[in-house]
């Protein structure tokens, strides 16, 4: 079982991300000594069923109080589900659910007791890895920077390039790989670049009773309302110099702005935004991407992909294309976190969060009797 975590140590670490888009929980083993990549493991997946995802999403925006609650025992008990179902490891990286997010007020949350999760599985576990980067004036997101750094060394890569996840919130990583380390100046920044799925899939859920637009059909068939965009892009979070960061519900009135238009041309105008924030975002890297890997479910959205790739001179790849897994890259990211706060080793830095200096986040919980 987890000992120290001294230099060198390679863990077999087990992480798991419940996203925005409220689609079910990843979970993935990784081989890391916390800085360099040593292998990937198994991968697991668990849909989250209508009714959870009901009680999910009754959480979102409140701090506490009893549907904040009722989503902790889903979140707990749909983890503890799938990840009971790998073999021992070392340690396991729980980010649990986020529901809450207000960097600049109330903090941050994310629901799950992690100290719980260690008893139900006997394996330390890592989480609360946001409290601290907040609590020192950081954003508190995003956190798979590192672990995107540490792939971008992995994969011998030598010009600036970028990750790109489009999640419910999208998020970009733009990273120097020949840097020695993260947290080094001019190694990466990184952002949330603005909504992605999440105001698609509201407006499927609510006008189709579906949970995205599956394979961008729907958008591919409809019209952009030029007027919307323009709108969207308005906002002043697009003006903020990075490092910054988003709740999901940041753009409440995305939603209501499309509601006048027919589901063809709401989906394919939703969709515009989400590429209108990537293209938006570009303007702040410090030099352009060579490359642009994506992650998230986004990347299965060919009218998405089409209209980021069409706006950007370099590829615009799944992550797939360099032999990684797309749907797992956040799970995995937060196994390299475990093993990073492990080492005591920082998780996020000013060039990531904003916060003041480079911090290691996470609580480590071990059972009671290991």
């Amino acid at each position: 079982m987890l000992k120290a975590g001294g230099a060198g140590q390679v863990l077999r670490v087990l992480g798991a991300m419940s996203g925005t888009s409220l689609d079910g929980v990843d979970a993935a083993v990784i081989e890391t000594d916390g800085v360099t990549m040593m292998g990937f493991g198994p991968t697991g997946y668990r849909p989250y069923t209508a009714d959870e995802q009901s009680v999910l999403r009754a959480a979102l925006g409140k701090w506490e109080g009893a549907e904040v609650a009722a989503a902790a025992e889903v979140v707990e008990t749909v983890h503890a589900e799938l990840l009971s179902t790998f073999d021992p490891v070392d340690l396991v990286g729980f980010h649990g659910q986020t529901v809450a997010h207000d960097p600049q007020g109330r903090g941050t949350l994310q629901i799950g007791d992690g100290a719980l999760l260690a008893e139900v599985l006997g394996w330390p576990v890592v989480w609360d890895f946001r409290t601290a980067d907040v609590r020192l004036g950081g954003e508190g997101a995003p956190l798979a920077p590192f672990y995107h750094f540490a792939l971008a060394q992995h994969l011998k890569l030598s010009a600036p390039m970028a990750f790109l996840n489009l999640g419910g919130v999208g998020n970009l990583t733009w990273i120097d790989p020949t840097k020695a380390r993260p947290e080094d100046e001019g190694a990466i920044l990184a952002f949330d670049t603005g909504p992605a799925n999440a105001p698609l899939n509201d407006l499927m859920m609510l006008r189709r009773g579906l949970s995205r637009d599956e394979d961008g059909a729907l958008a591919a068939q409809g019209e952009v309302s030029e007027a919307v965009v323009t709108d969207f892009l308005d906002h002043p979070y697009f003006w903020r110099i990075p490092p910054k960061s988003l709740d999901r519900d940041a753009w409440s009135g995305l939603l209501p702005s499309v509601a006048g238009l027919p589901d063809t041309d709401a989906a394919a105008t939703l969709t515009a935004c989400a590429a209108s924030a990537v293209m938006q975002a570009m303007t702040h890297c410090p030099a352009p991407p060579s490359q642009v890997l994506v992650g998230g479910g986004g990347r299965h959205n060919p009218t998405l992909m089409a209209m980021i790739g069409a706006a950007l001179d370099c590829p615009v790849l799944p992550v797939e294309e360099v032999g990684l897994d797309g749907d797992m890259l956040e799970a995995q990211a937060f196994a390299y976190l475990a093993a990073r706060v492990a080492r005591g080793l920082p998780t996020s830095c000013p060039a990531t969060t904003g916060v003041r200096a480079a911090v290691g986040g996470g609580t480590l919980s071990r059972p009671q009797s290991d």
